[in-house]
């Protein structure tokens, strides 16, 4: 099994590690998507490398847990997780997007052991979860089933299908949504407003949580609440697109492009700078 991470100091410094390597392998890459990644980095260090119960030398176990990625597109991510997870070598994220590499612009579940979904079509997320929900219920599995989606991709019809379905046969789901109010097209409530979105999901009969999605400590208690609960959940991570870069923050034309070696100095940077305030904070 591998190790996890139960210190919230321990996972507050490897969210800066993860946020790191993710500018390391999308330089490198040449293409890509960076603020959401980054926005996500503590949601996703936190489920992978603390909550999520899966080997990494049988990720095939019929009664492991099922993490979805419904937006694609902000995979390296979680291939950053899942290299420090165990699930292939660190030198191998250095190939993302490359001729023949495992890693691809948006997941291939064949292509990586580990990956549950193909994802890549916004909006397909939910209705997967819940697909996989109803199957585990059949077969008496005790896997857990969580699906990371975004706000953006709450335009997509397919969405509130999957929202409907899963209130009708109270499936046993946890769905984050990466409230980051940015899409490529700009300010989402300007493209498509979602708000209010909490209750929209109550009226759909969603136990529905909030968290401050860059509080390490708060997003640990909410997913630990969610997790006591069953039937639909639906937890609201509000971040900031492009986290920790402070020149980059909220700017949606980040949504999709990365950064130049330059310019990949200059955020590596500003990372250390927030790993040394990691380090000294004594809370």
């Amino acid at each position: 099994m591998m190790h996890r991470l139960n210190d919230i100091k321990d996972l507050k410094l490897m969210a800066n590690t993860v946020r790191q390597d993710l500018i390391r392998m999308l330089a490198e890459a040449g293409s890509g998507h960076t603020a959401g990644p980054l926005g996500m980095a503590d949601m996703m260090t936190a489920l992978r490398l603390h909550f999520l119960r899966i080997d990494p030398k049988n990720p095939k176990d019929p009664d492991r847990d099922i993490l979805i990625l419904s937006n694609g597109h902000i995979c390296p991510l979680q291939y950053v997780c899942m290299a420090e997870a165990g699930f292939f070598p660190k030198k191998e994220l250095m190939t993302l997007r490359k001729l023949g590499s495992r890693l691809q612009g948006h997941p291939h579940r064949k292509s990586l052991p580990g990956l549950e979904t193909t994802s890549g079509p916004l909006g397909c997320g939910i209705s997967q979860a819940c697909g996989i929900a109803l199957a585990h219920r059949y077969d008496k599995k005790k896997s857990r089933i969580f699906v990371m989606t975004s706000d953006g991709e709450h335009e997509e019809g397919n969405t509130w299908e999957g929202v409907m379905l899963a209130a009708k046969y109270d499936l046993d789901i946890i769905a984050i949504m990466d409230r980051n109010r940015i899409q490529i097209g700009g300010d989402t409530e300007k493209v498509m407003p979602l708000d209010p979105v909490k209750e929209k999901y109550k009226a759909f009969n969603w136990k529905v949580y909030e968290t401050d999605g860059h509080d390490m400590k708060k997003i640990v208690s909410t997913l630990q609440k969610a997790l006591k609960q069953k039937g639909p959940r639906m937890i609201i991570a509000h971040t900031v697109p492009g986290k920790d870069i402070s020149w980059i923050e909220g700017d949606h034309t980040w949504h999709g492009k990365t950064p130049s070696k330059e310019e990949a100095e200059k955020m590596l940077e500003e990372l250390e700078k927030v790993r040394f305030k990691i380090i000294a904070d004594k809370r």
